[in-house]
Parts: structure tokens; sequence; C-alpha cells
């Protein structure tokens, strides 16, 4: 049986860009990006750049990034393992970083960030 839900690509796309503009947006983008980043990095298979919005909490230069309904999406497993690079706009910057995935026993993911100095 499948955990989480199931939505439409089209949707979550509509929903992404959302969130993208709010974070970009005058009113609401300071407190928005306070909780929310987007982070671009390169399918290992695909050899394709993604960008993708997540919730994260960042302590010095560590980035833990939850996230919620793993089993619904894939974009994670690109950093099982070794974990890769990617990247993260923080206060208005691209910082590079290398990104690591764990699962830990109940299913639930989180991907530590190291951030590059």
């Amino acid at each position: 049986m499948r955990t989480g839900m199931w939505f439409p690509e089209r949707v979550v796309n509509r929903v992404n860009g959302c969130v993208v503009a709010l974070r970009t947006s005058p009113r609401f983008g300071k407190a928005v990006s306070r909780r929310l980043t987007v982070v671009t990095y390169t399918g290992r298979r695909s050899g394709r750049t993604f960008s993708t919005p997540v919730a994260y909490r960042r302590t010095g230069d560590t980035v833990t990034i939850t996230v919620a309904l793993p089993d619904s999406k894939t974009w994670w497993r690109n950093f099982l393992g070794e974990g890769g690079p990617l990247s993260l706009e923080l206060d208005g910057v691209d910082r590079g970083g290398h990104a690591v995935a764990h699962r830990d026993d109940r299913g639930r993911v989180s991907i530590t960030v190291r951030l590059d100095g």
C-alpha cells in the first residue's frame, strides 16, 4: 500500500510556483524566506537540473531539510549514500553545499546539508 498522497504533477508545479512567488513578494518574502528556500540539484540518472522549494532549518553552516511525505517524492533520493552537491538560496544568495539524505527506522527522511565555506 502506498503511503502519503499522490498529486498530479501540474498541481505540484503550480503550488511550487506559488511558494517561490511568495518568497520574492515584497510583503511576505522576508518572513517566508526564513523557513523556505529553493534547492537546485542535478539528477543522478537524468543529468538534468531541477529546482524545488523546501522548508529548512539552519544552524551555522548546517542546513536540515525534513522531507514531508517522502514516499510520494523522489528528488531526495539523489542524496542517499554518500550524498551529492546542491545549492540553496539563503539570505538572497545561492550557497553551495553537500547534502546527505537519511531515512530513520520510522520512515522519516531528513537531508543534512553542509554549506561550502
